[in-house]
């Protein structure tokens, strides 16, 4: 029998998904941000930047490195990290404050300049949207969530033809979660639907 992670009863009251409970800034970020569309380029380019440097770690380590990377990437302005050259990586790759990944900082830049071109064909946020699929997962517990579906394959090869680095199907399944393109809370969880709310 397939073993089934329903909602956690928080102390408030409150169900949510099993990995925001216990610790506050999980929490936070799950009430607060976690399946919630946000505005523009540069919230967009962040939470794809983000999730790539996730990548073998734990969301909690990106969270709590978060203000650093924000500082360090200029905001995720793409023009601003579309410029950086080497010199730039080697000051990020000396930066203790956030993960020093070579790759996925080299990543981040190409990224940068593939938002910049991007924009003469719609833009990032059009792209990224545009594998919204017709009707969003509703699973009822942790055993029913997956880790890639067709759309964010789709998604990944659409980003990699358009020179983005580090978009990997898995990876672009939760950009996808994180962004509100499909809302996989839990069933109970008391954030289910926030994703509906517009863009």
């Amino acid at each position: 029998m397939t073993r089934m992670t329903q909602p956690v009863i928080g102390e408030d009251g409150l169900a949510r998904c099993p990995w925001a409970a216990g610790d506050p800034v999980n929490m936070a970020y799950h009430d607060e941000e976690w399946g919630m569309p946000v505005e523009g380029e540069a919230a967009h380019l962040e939470r794809l930047t983000l999730e790539a440097f996730q990548s073998g770690l734990s969301w909690l380590t990106i969270l709590n490195k978060r203000p650093a990377f924000r500082e360090v990437f200029a905001g995720f302005d793409a023009d601003t990290v579309a410029s950086y050259d080497v010199h730039d990586i080697e000051r990020l790759m000396a930066e203790t404050r956030i993960v020093r990944n070579r790759r996925k900082i080299e990543a981040a830049v190409a990224n940068a300049r593939a938002t910049v071109a991007l924009r003469e064909r719609g833009g990032l946020v059009d792209l990224l949207w545009s594998f919204r699929p017709a009707e969003s997962p509703a699973p009822r517990g942790t055993s029913e969530q997956v880790a890639s579906t067709v759309e964010s394959t789709a998604l990944s090869k659409a980003l990699k033809e358009a020179g983005f680095a580090h978009v990997g199907p898995t990876t672009m399944h939760a950009l996808m979660q994180a962004v509100g393109i499909i809302d996989d809370h839990l069933v109970g969880c008391h954030r289910r639907g926030c994703a509906s709310l517009p863009r």
